[in-house]
């Protein structure tokens, strides 16, 4: 595990070196930079498997705690630093290091039984988290996200924020034994004993204020040990079977460099690969066109007042109307109202507030299909008639 990979992964390009500011309220241990492949142009055939339409994707790390996710998370960082060298891409590696997160924040063993479920501490690392990462998704980055990434459902969020921006996303899960991981943690624990005594000697004899905090930047942060033990219990394994947790690669504590190496070009060609699946939005996340003629929540007042105001003057002009003609371009719409019922404003406001919402906020998108200006008056009126026949 601590063996150097081959060459390929050792080599790296110049990098400009981008340090995360901190927005957590979390307890602020140390400041470690965040480093970001710099803009380059796209010459070299290492390259040459992208294309210019391609989009950049998401790569989770998951693992048990003192699983060894860190130094995986910096060789791939290496791999892909090579591959690439010469490209317009960039890549950037994001960790709870990176952004100054303390794993204290995931100490539950301090809050009562009642109150674990809502640990503001952890869930503010989260948003913290959550906003870095959305800040840097885009079609021209390949983002790393090194951390504990346990619970099912935070992989999940992190799905659907990448197949917003339509970039992929990948699991790469580190596989390690429940014995391993406790022993590398009680390693660094120790580790950290036998540091805090040399600042106390050191501190006795030049009476300066250091703490053991200050001797353990640049070495990984143990866990205490009942955080350790609650988050091994906590830790919710990816399935791939479901489709937040696929494609699914796994790298285990003993693999060497060989295996190591397959493994990353295995994750590069199914997510930047020539046969890699085309990731689309949802329908519902898809923001709506302007048009040219307005914003289409004006459009979408504008036809329906007209609609119900000449409703409303046709049942002025007579006492028996069942019939309301509508223009609409070329043609006229036909709105049947209830027989012997005059339908008041209010009703017709409240229908028209409904028929609103449903569109406003891409509910039954899917249902009523493009909702341009040339068809917002079609189904509202649609709409109008529907209601009405259900009243009768």
């Amino acid at each position: 595990m601590t063996s150097s990979l081959s060459k390929i992964l050792q080599s790296t390009t110049s990098s400009t070196i981008e340090t995360s500011k901190p927005t957590s309220t979390a307890p602020k241990e140390a400041s470690y930079p965040h480093p970001t492949i710099s803009k380059g142009s796209c010459r070299s055939g290492k390259f040459e498997s992208l294309h210019s339409h391609q989009t950049m994707p998401l790569i989770i790390v998951s693992g048990l705690p003192t699983s060894g996710k860190s130094t995986r998370s910096q060789q791939l960082y290496n791999y892909l630093s090579n591959r690439i060298a010469d490209s317009k891409y960039r890549l950037h590696l994001i960790s709870d290091e990176s952004l100054s997160i303390s794993r204290s924040v995931y100490d539950l063993s301090s809050l009562p039984a009642h109150t674990r479920s809502a640990n503001a501490s952890e869930k503010d690392a989260r948003a913290t988290i959550y906003g870095a990462v959305k800040r840097v998704l885009s079609d021209k980055d390949i983002v790393i996200l090194d951390g504990l990434n346990y619970i099912k459902g935070w992989r999940y969020q992190l799905h659907c924020e990448s197949k917003a921006v339509r970039t992929p996303s990948c699991i790469l899960q580190i596989g390690c034994s429940v014995d391993k991981a406790r022993e590398v943690n009680e390693a660094r624990l120790k580790k950290r004993e036998a540091g805090a005594s040399r600042a106390v000697n050191k501190e006795e004899a030049t009476s300066s204020a250091t703490t053991s905090g200050d001797l353990i930047v640049g070495s990984a942060e143990p866990y205490e040990p009942g955080n350790w033990d609650n988050l091994v219990f906590r830790y919710e394994e990816p399935n791939p079977m479901t489709r937040w947790d696929s494609p699914l690669f796994t790298l285990i504590w003993e693999d060497d460099d060989a295996q190591t190496s397959k493994v990353f070009s295995d994750l590069w060609d199914a997510i930047a690969g020539e046969t890699r699946k085309v990731v689309r939005p949802n329908q519902a996340t898809i923001q709506r066109g302007r048009e040219e003629s307005g914003d289409y929540l004006y459009l979408l007042d504008r036809e329906t007042s007209d609609v119900v105001k000449r409703i409303v003057e046709a049942q002025r002009e007579g006492d028996d109307v069942d019939e309301v003609r509508i223009p609409s371009g070329s043609v006229e719409l036909t709105i049947h109202l209830p027989t012997g019922n005059k339908v008041g404003l209010p009703q017709l406001q409240r229908l028209r507030r409904a028929f609103m919402g449903l569109n406003r906020g891409g509910i039954g998108l899917e249902a009523v299909g493009d909702m341009k200006s040339s068809r917002l008056r079609d189904t509202f009126v649609t709409y109008l008639n529907d209601a009405f026949e259900k009243d009768e």
